[in-house]
């Protein structure tokens, strides 16, 4: 055995494997992020999750946010990963944004994909999204803008490594079987809807935006109250209008 097996040898490999299972999370989880969060979704005890994070902090690769109340992924990780780096949205994008918002009575936001997560472009604000998007991504499959990302995946496990849905409102889909024939719904229809399910009183209305070759690059989203959720359909015809226009701007 040589210096180099010796120095990967017994445990170590072990303790790289479960420090890239943090990374991952919580690139896949977003901005603020909790060590508890973590541990308990890769059921990892609590002193190695918060381990592993110091270790990932003193590298670069992950930071606590200033009030300490959670992690982020580190500016260093941006070479390797999407996920880091936040695109900007450009003037033309924005005036976009503008126009559909002076046309409605709802919020309207942009969001763009990596491979696994969603994360918000433009959030209007004068009327946020009822979630930020760390909430998101631990429950894509409540949200309209996760729904479309879920939707576009063969697999729930590639985006989900393991099916424990919470039920957030009495309409919150937990039954695999109940989302996968929501996503089938979705990928008829266009679009994505999420009434009631994320909280008690929200609504919202996504429409995708794609690339010239088809891919998924973001979406288009109204939110608003679900009591309103029949004239927020109404607005999936713009949405779609002003989704296409956006598509080129995104790409």
């Amino acid at each position: 055995m040589n210096a180099d097996d010796r120095a990967l040898s017994g445990r170590q490999p072990k303790a790289v494997t479960s420090a890239l299972r943090v990374l991952e999370e919580v690139a896949r989880a977003g901005s603020g992020v909790t060590a508890k969060d973590i541990a308990a979704r890769l059921s990892m005890p609590s002193a190695t999750t918060y381990r592993l994070l110091n270790i990932l902090v003193g590298e670069g690769y992950v930071v606590r946010l200033p009030d300490l109340s959670g992690f982020a992924l580190g500016q260093k990780i941006g070479v390797l990963v999407d996920a880091a780096v936040v695109p900007t949205v450009c003037a033309a994008a924005r005036a976009v944004l503008a126009e559909l918002r002076l046309s409605v009575r709802f919020g309207v936001h942009l969001f763009y994909y990596t491979n696994v997560a969603v994360r918000t472009a433009d959030a209007d604000p004068e009327y946020p999204p009822p979630e930020d998007e760390s909430f998101l991504n631990q429950h894509l499959y409540a949200c309209a803008v996760g729904k479309l990302l879920l939707a576009e995946k063969s697999e729930l496990e590639s985006v989900i490594p393991r099916w424990e849905p919470r039920a957030l409102t009495a309409r919150t889909i937990v039954v695999r079987s109940e989302l996968l024939a929501n996503l089938d719904l979705i990928r008829s229809q266009g679009f994505a809807t999420q009434l009631a399910e994320l909280r008690d009183a929200s609504a919202c209305v996504a429409v995708p935006v794609r690339s010239g070759a088809g891919a998924l690059v973001g979406s288009l989203a109204l939110s608003g109250h679900v009591d309103h959720e029949h004239l927020m359909l109404r607005h999936v015809p713009s949405l779609r209008e002003h989704a296409e226009r956006l598509a080129p701007l995104m790409a």
